[in-house]
């Protein structure tokens, strides 16, 4: 899993009296911060990185280890998970699937992320990746498609069709074609076969954008 360091840049300063020596250089100086899991972050300064135990408190730097200071990269590390430019412990930051915008996520998730613009909700409309048709979600799974059967033939969604191009470890998401008019949680009408697909083969519309 990827994750995506804060910019390597000096944050906000409040005013310079208020602040001591190490405080004002946790929020002045460049640095990038990046969460490795396991509480544990990864500080690149200009000219070196070290690795800071937000439960401990520690840090690999001298200032730490030699002066047994609280020192500054420990600081920019609160500093950041308080602003919220990196992830708390227990998180990574990780890219959208389908975009670069960076989304907090649980360090034991393993599936395909989505930032708030490209997550699908029951009816949103979707681009069928494998056809370029659209389509509307009726439901989005917490079950993955290689665990996930189609009715009519037993197999699995992941293994059906044109399906196995896409990821089997991802969730199911149940869509309607051709691309109609179903309110959010409302009755699919009988009319309308619904599809299963792997969630990485649909990506949400820019129709949607403007939706809550």
């Amino acid at each position: 899993m990827n994750t995506t360091a804060s910019p390597k840049a000096p944050l906000s300063v409040p005013r310079a009296d208020r602040l001591d020596e190490r405080s004002r250089r946790a929020r002045t100086e460049p640095m990038a911060v990046m969460a490795l899991g396991d509480g544990l972050y990864e500080v690149e300064t200009e000219d070196t990185t070290y690795l800071v135990d937000v439960a401990s408190g520690r840090c690999s730097c001298p200032d730490h280890i030699f002066r047994g200071a609280r020192c500054k990269h420990v600081r920019r590390v609160a500093i950041e998970i308080t602003e919220g430019l990196a992830p708390p412990p227990g998180q990574l930051a990780v890219e959208c699937h389908d975009c670069t915008e960076t989304v907090f996520v649980d360090e034991d998730d393993d599936g395909p992320v989505y930032c708030d613009r490209h997550a699908l909700s029951p009816g949103d409309a979707a681009r069928d990746r494998e056809t370029d048709a659209l389509v509307t979600v009726v439901s989005v799974s917490d079950r993955r498609a290689d665990a996930t059967a189609v009715p009519a033939t037993g197999e699995s969604v992941a293994k059906y069709g044109t399906n196995a191009e896409y990821d089997g470890d991802v969730p199911v998401v149940a869509a309607v074609y051709p691309h109609a008019t179903v309110r959010r949680n409302g009755p699919v009408p009988r009319e309308l076969q619904v599809y299963l697909f792997p969630r990485t083969r649909l990506e949400r519309t820019p129709s949607n954008s403007s939706r809550g």
